[in-house]
């Protein structure tokens, strides 16, 4: 715990301007980003007694050990910088509000030649249209099938229209109605992304126009007596207002409006959001998030505001919002809210009629998410802290191990020998921190020397980034410091890029508390020996070995044996288990691109679609590997220099074995009556025993 007056800057440094600030912990990592109108006053309330600070803001700053700021021109620049780091740094003690699911959208791919109606989600692509969020998938599709009737826009994904369009014959949609066909040219381009856009136009709310025009049109084919006609465009009358009726309408039809409602108790928030367009309630999301700060509940409809608006531009935010607090000050979020719609944003709390009655249905949805979290996390929270005390206990650590990494090896009978981590900080996974690795050491089957090579290599990096960071006193030991063979070690060893700047997340920059091995003694003893080698003296070591799911001290000759009911002997086999499973799925993947492996994946610079290119025509690898430099010359896309490394590396691999046929035990001949392999595609096995028959023996 540091005192925050061993980091307070000195007086007159601070300069009384706007900003935003970051508090950085020991191991510089970004913990919290505030902004303030004034930095020399904010910053100053955070270095006063610690017994007047809140609990939460004591935690925090006791557990920074520096505090850094940058100076803005104004309030908004500071509202913008401050969203952007806390994206950037993802600091644990501000406020971060996640979905409690991924919301399907509905989207129109404007971006297209060919505009496709779909569900999405995730993040938003640029020139793609979205409306929603809807609650459920299935409510997405009901809406598209009923409106398909009027617009009848593209559904069907790439591969499809392709084949559509090669083939010259429509799917079913375009048979029954539901599609113009563009894949056939029943309708131009042009005509289609008109339709594409009278969807869209209806979608957001003007509906009256086309179902004015289309009763027009129903009169006028009724009066000419083309009842058929007529009837068809009843039907589809019909089908829009039974559209339009699935959205309920709360407001006048020119009301474009977001509505926010904020449910919180000491500890937590819950946030509700109904979206309004055209009068008519469009989407409905929901966040809940704990307070790890001290915070009111205007900042807590300030932060929302970032999370809705912070990555959208134009009409996706509507001209109203209105909230049940306003920020504290409230003009430089209604400036930057303008400058993200291009026009005026009204920013305000519903004082009476309609407005003031939707924001109380949406404030009991918040209370309701509110209460219904906490009744499935209020177990959840108690479990965990339990789980962690006894591994505390059971270990005899000094505290909790609030960051727990656990390490497992996988391979199938000594090949493809990987080895996996995975963290969990507060007895929750942190996916984002998994890393993987390939045994470079040595090769074929040895548990304990693959355990001890990846405890060095996972903790080296570790010293690496310390040093780096100049955590180290002057003439300190650092062990076995990074050199240039440490690097090329490391170069291409795992699935994320490092990230250099200072506290943005870096690979293998903090160290747990606690590290878990799938194993017995022999593995528990190569990863603290691995650690005593680097002169790491303060994590903890154990191991949890399958058969008795005893867990294992180094240099104890007997294991501690938990209670079979104990939480904290759960959390270490879902630990484990993770592990595991994060390893085998990483090694099953390498071996299956070996086995899908063929000569021409050795040819450097040799891609797909020239591999492709190749097979298709000389039509199998075999009269591929009897061709001349000039005759694979003629390929499209082949030259001279990269023909004789293809021809280089066919000469350098042995033929394939005979294809058999395993049902008759006949050797498969060519279509040049010689036995040999069959003309698939590069790299796809003939034969060879089918690697689920060897499952069972992978470790």
């Amino acid at each position: 715990m540091a005192d925050p007056s061993s980091y307070r800057p000195r007086p007159g440094e601070i300069p009384d301007s706007p900003g935003v600030y970051r508090f950085r912990d020991e191991h510089r990592r970004v913990i919290y980003v505030g902004k303030a109108k004034s930095l020399r006053q904010r910053l100053a309330n955070y270095f006063q007694d610690l017994a007047n600070l809140h609990p939460r803001t004591r935690t925090m700053v006791t557990t920074a050990a520096s505090v850094e700021w940058t100076v803005v021109s104004t309030e908004v620049e500071a509202l913008q910088l401050e969203y952007s780091w806390i994206k950037e740094y993802d600091p644990r003690f501000n406020v971060k509000y996640r979905d409690d699911k991924s919301y399907p959208y509905l989207a129109v791919t404007m971006n297209e030649e060919f505009p496709r109606v779909q569900v999405m989600r995730g993040h938003k692509k640029k020139g793609v249209r979205y409306f929603g969020p809807y609650g459920h998938a299935w409510a997405i599709r009901d809406t598209v099938d009923l409106l398909l009737r009027v617009f009848p826009v593209r559904t069907c994904s790439a591969g499809v229209f392709r084949n559509a369009a090669r083939t010259g014959r429509p799917c079913l949609l375009g048979y029954i109605g539901k599609c113009s066909a563009p894949c056939v040219e029943r309708v131009s381009a042009e005509e289609h992304r008109e339709l594409a856009e009278e969807f869209c136009d209806f979608m957001a709310g003007r509906t009256g126009t086309y179902i004015r025009r289309l009763e027009q049109r129903m009169t006028e084919a009724a009066e000419e007596m083309e009842y058929e006609r007529a009837a068809r465009l009843r039907d589809d009358i019909g089908a829009l207002k039974k559209a339009m009726e699935k959205n309920a309408v709360v407001l006048a039809d020119a009301t474009d409006a977001d509505l926010i409602a904020v449910a919180e108790d000491e500890l937590e928030a819950a946030v509700q959001i109904f979206h309004v367009r055209g009068g008519r309630v469009r989407g409905q999301r929901g966040w809940v998030t704990d307070k790890v700060e001290e915070i009111t509940t205007g900042a807590l409809v300030e932060h929302a505001l970032q999370q809705l608006y912070g990555e959208e531009t134009g009409d996706a935010v509507p001209k109203e919002v209105l909230v049940p607090a306003l920020p504290d000050p409230v003009e430089p979020v209604q400036e930057w809210l303008a400058g993200r719609r291009g026009s005026q944003v009204s920013l305000r709390i519903p004082q009476r009629g309609d407005k003031k009655a939707l924001m109380e249905t949406v404030q009991r949805n918040a209370q309701q998410a509110l209460a219904l979290h906490k009744t499935k996390r209020a177990s959840d929270l108690t479990t965990r802290s339990r789980a962690l005390e006894e591994i505390a206990d059971a270990l005899g650590l000094d505290s909790a191990p609030l960051r727990i990494e656990c390490y497992d090896v996988s391979h199938l009978q000594g090949d493809d020998v990987v080895a996996s981590m995975v963290v969990f900080e507060d007895g929750l996974a942190r996916k984002s921190e998994y890393r993987r690795f390939q045994i470079k050491g040595f090769r074929g089957q040895d548990d304990v020397r693959s355990m001890h090579e990846v405890i060095t290599r996972r903790f080296r990096r570790y010293l690496a980034e310390k040093e780096r960071t100049g955590e180290w006193a002057d003439g300190e030991e650092t062990g076995d410091g990074p050199g240039e063979e440490l690097k090329d070690e490391l170069k291409g060893e795992f699935k994320d890029g490092l990230k250099d700047e200072e506290g943005r997340p870096r690979r293998f920059a903090y160290p747990p508390q606690l590290v878990v091995v799938d194993g017995g003694r022999p593995q528990v003893a190569a990863a603290q020996r691995a650690l005593d080698e680097l002169g790491i003296d303060d994590i903890a070591v154990c191991g949890l070995a399958k058969r008795l799911e005893e867990v294992w001290l180094p240099a104890e000759d007997d294991p501690v044996v938990l209670p079979r009911t104990s939480e904290g002997l759960y959390l270490l086999q879902r630990v484990r288990d993770e592990a595991h499973r994060f390893a085998i799925t990483y090694q099953r993947s390498k071996r299956a691109k070996r086995f899908r492996a063929g000569p021409l994946d050795e040819v450097p610079g040799l891609g797909e679609t020239r591999k492709q290119a190749l097979i298709k025509h000389f039509g199998s690898v075999k009269k591929l590997r009897s061709a001349t430099i000039d005759q694979i010359c003629e390929v499209p896309g082949i030259g001279r220099k990269t023909a004789e490394t293809v021809a280089a590396a066919l000469a350098r691999a042995a033929p394939a074995a005979p294809a058999v046929n395993t049902a008759t035990g006949e050797i498969m001949e060519d279509e040049d009556g010689a036995p040999g392999t069959t003309a698939g595609a590069p790299g796809e096995p003939v034969t060879a025993g089918a690697p689920d028959e060897r499952r069972g023996q992978e470790r």
